[in-house]
């Protein structure tokens, strides 16, 4: 990210309720939204309408890819698609039967600082913040003095935001539950990034 003088801000939302193909199984499928999926991304657009957004960029996956076409229609705005924004892949876990505590270790070891450890096979935690950290600097960086969406997914939010804001510790995600849809906001200037909100609410609330 360049020095920015104007600061940019980033909508991060999440994408809204999916459902998978095999829905018992880890997997990388990018699934497709539920009719509550549809509407909670109709409630994201409409809480947006006064924000005179500039842009909208998402994950590749599916999910994500519906969730932002919903808010672009409603806006008026084309979406553009980015690789860099998508989840955490399972590697190697893909096929095994779902469990909470399946990426549990390798999950809360990112969110306690361990960012060598990933999936087998597949990207570490700093993998995961480099190439989301790409995409929003390039957002940053375009949208100077504007307001830009982005749609994601829960786990790289949590692991990439708080990582990124000067103002938290790295471990602010740690029991802050993300819903479907559900927004933060980052601020990007020349001191840096700073996160203002988080699932909808200021910072001061969550402290």
């Amino acid at each position: 990210m360049s020095d920015l003088f104007c600061a940019a801000t980033l909508v991060v939302a999440r994408h809204g309720e999916a459902e998978y193909e095999e829905p018992d199984l880890a997997s990388d499928d990018g699934g497709s939204l539920t009719l509550r999926g549809r509407e909670q991304s109709r409630q994201l657009a409409a809480s947006l309408t006064d924000r005179r957004i500039a842009a909208i960029w998402c994950s590749d996956m599916a999910r994500a890819v519906q969730t932002a076409e919903i808010v672009a229609a409603a806006l008026g705005l084309p979406v553009r698609v980015c690789p860099g924004l998508r989840e955490f892949s399972v590697g190697d876990l893909a096929g095994q039967r779902y469990a909470d505590d399946l990426f549990r270790p390798v999950f809360d070891g990112w969110l306690a600082g361990d960012l060598s450890l990933g999936c087998p096979g597949v990207e570490t935690g700093k993998d995961v913040v480099r190439r989301v950290l790409a995409v929003l600097s390039a957002m940053a960086d375009q949208y100077r003095g504007e307001t830009a969406l982005v749609v994601s997914h829960g786990g790289s939010i949590s692991l990439v935001l708080p990582r990124l804001a000067s103002n938290v510790r790295a471990d602010f995600a740690v029991g802050k539950s993300l819903g479907n849809c559900a927004t933060c906001e980052l601020a990007a200037d020349a001191d840096g990034w700073a996160l203002r909100t988080w699932a909808d609410l200021p910072l001061q609330s969550l402290s």
